[in-house]
């Protein structure tokens, strides 16, 4: 039997026209969803390499199967990489993704039942932190910390009392929709007077960490979480950092606790990025993230837009749209006609159901990747104003043509269109 060997044009058009119109939307649209990006050319190609043709469960040097020559030496550069980038004793490269990452430190640390305490959900946390609707609130005990109300900010003094009083076994820092920095010093204080393992998911801010436009967590925790991609531009995938003594555990509680052969081609692609973010570009790319999301949380303040918490200090912007009468998923919605790409999302203490929140969520990654700065985030702000106070179709026409003139002039990233 012949082997079909074609490529995608030919083998699956169907495929390949909407890999085609992907390309397309992301070259066309204003993309604000905090935990997306564009990855480069060289991170494409080696995602799409041979590398997605092997197996290689185990470790460097402890496989189970063979043939693993070129294998080895690459996940021990991705390994090499991590470290030097983030300043971490020990780094495990094979998560599948950032909720089988922080499964394994759950695996590593404790046993069924163990308290766990992380922000709550609506608060801004992630479902991996103890939620209840995730297998870590089901099989294990939360305790939920939250952010004031009148601040929209963490209150250390509630999360220490919270703490002592409960006596969790791992306490997490780090969220999905906290737009302020964390202060793991402070919380890295708390898990070692109550005697907890401290635990980091920098999911979200591991890119602007990589480029030191925020604070690290490496120092603090005895182990850190983060996806792969989100301000990192690396591949979908996850990562656990950790201190030396606990580095026997977390590889163990990946494989052969949860997982079986990692993906080697997302291994080649990370290591590829990682090489990109310790670059001197790249430092400058995440404090224009930050420089960008400061002026469009601004920008919308003047334009009467609730920004949670005031204002940021990330990537990331959390709006409550209670005050202009639209709920976040009309105002999503008509955004995205309008070329605008962000999410509807619950804000703290929002008297709405999740999936019909009042706020949206939005960050700036995507859009200094492709070179726009302060003037562009002034204009964004002001076709934001303009969908949300009148969303409706004749207004996201008129914004997706001004749209439209400006992606044309910031290319995007790693995507030649046709």
């Amino acid at each position: 039997m012949k082997f079909v060997d074609e490529p995608l044009s030919a083998s699956d058009p169907k495929v390949a026209a909407l890999v085609r119109a992907e390309e397309r939307r992301q070259a066309d649209t204003i993309r604000l969803i905090p935990s997306e990006n564009y990855v480069s050319r060289a991170v494409l190609e080696a995602s799409g390499s041979v590398f997605t043709n092997k197996y290689s469960e185990g470790y460097a040097q402890k496989r189970y199967y063979e043939g693993q020559q070129n294998v080895d030496p690459l996940e021990s550069l991705a390994q090499e990489r991590a470290c030097a980038l983030f300043g971490a004793e020990h780094a495990n490269v094979q998560p599948y993704s950032g909720s089988p990452a922080n499964l394994a430190v759950y695996f590593a640390f404790l046993q069924p039942g163990a308290k766990v305490m992380g922000l709550a959900l609506p608060m801004g946390g992630h479902l991996t932190h103890g939620w209840n609707v995730s297998i870590t609130g089901k099989y294990f005990q939360p305790v939920q910390y939250g952010v004031r109300k009148d601040t929209g900010r963490i209150d250390m003094d509630e999360v220490r009392d919270l703490a002592r009083r409960e006596r969790p076994a791992l306490v997490w820092a780090g969220g999905t929709a906290y737009s302020r920095f964390w202060d793991f010093a402070a919380f890295a204080e708390i898990a070692k007077e109550i005697g907890a393992r401290f635990a980091v998911d920098m999911a979200h801010i591991a890119g602007l960490v990589a480029g030191q436009a925020h604070p690290s967590p490496i120092l603090h925790a005895d182990v850190v979480s983060t996806t792969t991609h989100k301000t990192l531009r690396g591949p979908r995938g996850g990562m656990l950092l950790c201190k030396q003594p606990y580095a026997a555990a977390i590889d163990k509680a990946v494989f052969p606790g949860l997982q079986g052969g990692p993906h080697d081609h997302n291994t080649a692609a990370l290591a590829v990025a990682l090489n990109e973010a310790a670059q001197p570009a790249f430092k400058e790319y995440a404090h224009q993230v930050v420089a960008n999301a400061k002026v469009l949380a601004a920008e919308l303040m003047a334009r009467g837009f609730h920004v949670v918490s005031g204002g940021t200090d990330n990537h990331l912007i959390l709006v409550d749209l209670t005050n202009k009468a639209v709920p976040g998923k009309v105002a999503a919605k008509a955004l995205d006609k309008a070329g605008i790409e962000l999410n509807y999302n619950s804000v703290p203490y929002d008297t709405r159901k999740p999936f019909d929140p009042s706020g949206i969520r939005l960050g700036t990654p995507s859009v200094s990747s492709r070179g726009m700065g302060e003037a562009e985030m002034k204009q964004i702000a002001a076709w934001i104003d303009r969908v949300v106070s009148k969303p409706d179709d004749d207004t996201a026409a008129k914004v997706l043509a001004e749209v439209l003139e400006v992606t044309r002039r910031f290319p995007a990233p790693g995507i030649l269109l046709k």
